[in-house]
């Protein structure tokens, strides 16, 4: 069985989803820059690791090395991403250049280098949105810029590598992640906000990885080029008028 690369596995949806794939005798290659948190997660799945960060263009194609060292990669996943909560008024350029050059570009570089591998072995990958994209939220101008690149950058590359390499993209609701634990801490936001949504609660990083792991699967042999919602029915639904 082909290997997974899972670029930010070591916490949040890429654990999760390592530990998925684990489960099914998947095997792994994992990169994430907390070196204590990834030998850890590492070592429960039986995965080689490489200890970086992905906007490093050197750790970047170390890992996407070790993954494919025999020429084929089954799959990769990019599960580095950012929640910056500042509207038009009150980002910066810096803000906007950091969003991009942490879920965007590093993205794009690894896709680039792994795409004969993932070619040779007819590999999938999953890259991660988020339902602020198509919702208009307040408050999201750089991330969801950053993140709308993502399904511009996750499209483009699907006609790009296909039929070879199927590309899809997940855009989840607000997750109990680590990233996230700045709106979760407070149990009173965290709530409000669950309430927001018709299945009234947040996303676990279980969910948004259920549905990673069928994109890598050959199960999903024939979806590509889908953004697909994990968010509790909030990007479409309005049950309480």
């Amino acid at each position: 069985m082909d290997k997974v690369l899972i670029i930010g596995g070591s916490g949040g949806i890429g654990a999760a989803l390592a530990r998925r794939l684990h489960a099914r005798g998947t095997p792994m290659h994992l990169m994430a820059r907390d070196a204590e948190r990834l030998q850890a997660i590492a070592a429960e799945v039986g995965a080689s690791q490489t200890a970086g960060d992905a906007r490093d263009e050197a750790a970047l194609a170390a890992a996407i090395t070790a993954a494919s060292s025999d020429g084929r990669l089954g799959g990769l996943a990019y599960c580095v991403g950012s929640i910056v909560l500042k509207s038009i008024k009150t980002a910066t350029a810096s803000d906007y250049r950091e969003a991009f050059e942490l879920n965007v570009i590093p993205a794009a570089l690894a896709i680039r280098q792994a795409a004969p591998a993932l070619a040779q072995a007819r590999g999938s990958i999953v890259l991660f949105s988020t339902v602020a994209v198509s919702q208009g939220f307040t408050n999201h101008a750089v991330i969801g810029a950053a993140k709308g690149a993502i399904e511009g950058l996750g499209l483009s590359v699907a006609a790009d590598l296909a039929p070879q390499v199927r590309v899809n993209c997940i855009a989840p609701s607000l997750t109990r992640t680590p990233l996230a634990e700045a709106l979760t801490r407070s149990e009173q936001m965290a709530t409000a906000i669950a309430r927001l949504h018709p299945i009234d609660r947040l996303g676990e990083p279980e969910d948004i990885a259920a549905l990673a792991d069928f994109l890598l699967s050959a199960d999903s042999s024939w979806i590509t080029g889908q953004v697909l919602r994990v968010d509790g029915g909030r990007s479409t639904l309005r049950p309480r008028g």
